[in-house]
């Protein structure tokens, strides 16, 4: 039902939903020493509602900030940004604590119009995001792709939020597998309680009015992190019965990422879940087959000819360009879901 409400959020370009302050907390404290000293930009916020910006300015002196900035959209398109109700674009800059009290006051945020709507495409934002070291935000999930290419191209540092169906995007695979992005440390139980002004849908413990429950959500960023270094245990030895060999693509299939054996040398099929624990010093990336964007081609590096491919469309429509499939014991034609392909350095 999530991943159903998220869909229809982003065909709708409803997906400007508020991260809750405790999940901001809980990521950006492993990276502290990355702060010191930097300016930070919040460009897909509104500081009125946005915790973001509330935790910068409140944790400035603490962090070693030397400058927040944080955008404010004006409410000139209904389906973009349709949350804001501000009458005029503006943007915001806190320098830290003035008077002593160590409360960021209104008289201590300067106020600055811009001449657009604040949106971080326009040419203003974007002079501001140069200004930038790194970029702290969540920016809608239907713009994904825009918003990483355009801190890629400027070469920023960045700490966002995304849907993990974004690895398997064409344009943000690529920067997985390149270790120019990676996961963060993600949200509890690997779902996002936002506030949403369009619907109602969290059920957790911690649901309040007008919050959504999003799940697969995590953080996407490029900031190096000890996480990211600490080795998977692998206890499994591999043995053919165990782990099938899959039909259109020279590997095995892994079902669970702490089922990857240790005395495997070859290529592995493991689900898309193994980016929350990969260590580029233990694996290599070597592909992705998802049936999508970026599927593995039928037949490569398993010698299957057109014809092997029709019979075994015909046999199970699940078998198709780019999804990987195998047979189970009973011979079953099963085909895989998103598979990150991967081997042991």
């Amino acid at each position: 039902m999530a991943n159903k409400n998220l869909n229809k959020a982003k065909e709708a370009k409803k997906d400007e939903f508020y991260t809750q302050l405790e999940d901001i907390n809980n990521e950006v404290r492993h990276y502290r020493e990355h702060f010191r000293g930097k300016t930070v930009l919040c460009n897909c916020d509104d500081p009125r509602i946005s915790n973001f910006f509330t935790y910068f300015a409140y944790n400035f002196e603490f962090l070693g900030l030397k400058k927040l900035i944080t955008t404010c959209y004006k409410n000139q398109d209904a389906d973009l940004f349709s949350t804001n109700k501000s009458e005029r674009a503006v943007y915001l800059v806190y320098e830290g604590d003035k008077n002593g009290d160590n409360i960021p006051t209104a008289d201590e945020i300067g106020v600055h119009p811009l001449k657009g709507n604040g949106d971080f495409r326009s040419a203003e934002c974007i002079e501001l995001l140069k200004e930038a070291d790194i970029v702290v935000t969540n920016p809608p999930f239907s713009l994904f792709r825009e918003y990483v290419a355009q801190l890629i191209e400027h070469n920023k540092k960045f700490l966002i939020i995304g849907h993990q169906n974004a690895l398997s995007y064409k344009e943000i695979f690529p920067l997985i597998q390149n270790n120019q992005m990676w996961l963060g440390y993600g949200f509890k139980g690997g779902a996002g309680h936002f506030i949403s002004k369009y619907e109602d849908t969290a059920t957790a413990g911690n649901h309040k009015e007008g919050m959504i429950r999003v799940s697969g959500v995590n953080w996407f960023t490029n900031l190096d992190i000890q996480k990211r270094h600490e080795n998977i245990i692998l206890y499994k030895q591999y043995s053919p019965d165990e782990y099938p060999s899959y039909i259109n693509y020279d590997a095995i299939e892994v079902s669970k990422t702490e089922l990857i054996p240790f005395d495997y040398d070859g290529i592995m099929g493991v689900p898309i879940t193994f980016m929350d624990k990969y260590n580029p010093d233990q694996f290599e990336i070597i592909g992705i087959g998802n049936g999508g964007e970026l599927g593995v081609l039928c037949g490569v590096s398993a010698n299957l000819s057109n014809e092997e491919c029709n019979a075994l469309f015909r046999e199970d429509r699940s078998f198709r360009k780019g999804k990987l499939c195998y047979r189970d014991k009973s011979n079953k034609l099963i085909g895989c879901y998103a598979r990150i392909l991967i081997k042991k350095k």
